[in-house]
């Protein structure tokens, strides 16, 4: 399907069978496991990726490390896959590597895998204690549960976060989109990364009136129009990122919120194509300035305006 790189998947979830013990003993038998390393920012083993050929690495049950059996479903091909989160095992030729740096290359059967595999891990990793009692617990249902010793339950959750691409709806190269320079983020290599706005749908509120109070807050512009294009998962630690264009008026003075965004500007169409090919640099200080990773949505709504001249 079409949309943002990590919504991709072929990935058959087969939820009916997670609390099924005899079919996933069974499965346990004749599937492939992806390891995924938590500790070390959710890293798993991809081979190809010198060859322009990217795949995730996946291993026999009897290869697999010890750990957490996490059922993540069925492949097109009817292999059941699972996770364990662990120390990747050595593979000669394959490379650690995350859903950041690789996951706009991956095919849909291993985007969704490696996605799905990093979110659910990392919810693991984080709820080895019921908040309830304080109680150890242990999984259930193959990975998409856990339960403390009173029988109490908890599921996986998603934090729902608004990303949205602010524009001025000028069609052609002279068309602007507003991006900014998160506070928190240091400049790699002397490279200063600009993005979409982003942040958190607060309790109580709408995706939409979160996309409207974050770009108010964060830049002090307020928007005309806004519109949904796509979401995608963000397993940093669980996040849905829930993606949005908007219109605004770019004669609007930009006030920016210091402790969130340390600079915002309008870019141009022909800019944004040389920051994707990494020849932008900010005359008055000489530093060049990128854009975010290929596999975030950010960069998906950026490159969707970048040729949507007509809009």
């Amino acid at each position: 399907m079409d949309g943002p790189p990590l919504a991709r998947t072929s990935l058959d979830r087969a939820a009916h069978r997670r609390q099924d013990a005899a079919w996933l003993a069974e499965a346990w038998k004749t599937g492939l496991v992806v390891v995924v390393d938590i500790a070390k920012g959710g890293r798993a083993l991809v081979s190809g990726v010198a060859a322009d050929d990217p795949r995730l690495v996946l291993v026999g049950a009897d290869a697999a490390p010890d750990g957490e059996r996490l059922f993540l479903g069925v492949d097109p091909a009817g292999v059941p896959i699972f996770a364990i989160d662990a120390p990747l095992p050595e593979v000669p030729g394959a490379e650690a590597r995350t859903l950041r740096d690789i996951g706009d290359r991956l095919d849909p059967r291993d985007a969704g895998i490696f996605t799905t595999a990093a979110a659910l891990a990392n919810w693991h990793a984080t709820h080895r204690y019921s908040p309830r009692s304080g109680q150890p617990t242990t999984v259930v249902e193959a990975g998409w549960s856990r339960v403390d010793a009173d029988g109490r339950q908890m599921w996986p959750r998603t934090d729902p976060a608004m990303i949205v691409l602010v524009h001025d709806g000028v069609s052609g190269p002279e068309g602007r989109c507003l991006l900014g320079h998160n506070a928190a983020w240091p400049a790699v290599d002397g490279v200063r990364r600009f993005s979409c706005l982003a942040g958190y749908v607060e309790p109580g509120e709408s995706a939409e009136a979160s996309v409207v109070r974050e770009v108010r807050e964060e830049v002090g512009v307020r928007l005309r129009s806004l519109r949904y294009e796509g979401s995608q998962s963000w397993p940093y630690p669980g996040s849905l990122m829930l993606g949005y264009t908007a219109e605004a008026d770019r004669d609007q003075p930009i006030t920016v919120d210091p402790e969130e965004i340390d600079e915002a500007r309008w870019f141009t169409r022909g800019q944004i194509a040389q920051m994707i090919d990494g020849d932008l640099v900010d005359g008055a200080s000489g530093v060049r300035m990128n854009l975010p990773m290929r596999a975030s949505i950010a960069f998906y709504l950026i490159e969707r305006w970048l040729g949507d001249f007509a809009r």
